[in-house]
């Protein structure tokens, strides 16, 4: 199983996610940009994260603005083929928006 963790503007637990991913549990972790528009070579097997941080400031219900950037699409596609999906904090109210 591999990870890819989105990383939105202004989020501030991306970096922690990752670390914690791939050095606390030595697995294989693809940093995705809120910009992309695919998820690269992922399975059903593979889980997204989207972390908590805040991405764009609390105050502007940054979950949805979050909700419509290009990587979600890909995310709504691969957890509807089975893949998993882990929203954390803002991460989960990025998924509740989409």
């Amino acid at each position: 199983m591999k990870f890819g963790v989105v990383i939105f503007p202004g989020s501030n637990c991306d970096r922690d996610m990752i670390d914690a991913l791939r050095n606390d549990m030595q697995q294989e972790v693809v940093e995705l940009w809120h910009k992309d528009s695919s998820l690269p070579n992922f399975s059903k097997e593979d889980c997204v994260v989207l972390p908590g941080g805040f991405s764009y400031g609390d105050y502007l219900r940054c979950g949805a603005i979050a909700s419509q950037s290009p990587i979600m699409q890909a995310i709504k596609e691969h957890a509807n083929n089975g893949g998993k999906v882990l929203g954390v904090c803002n991460g989960f109210q990025i998924l509740c928006e989409s």
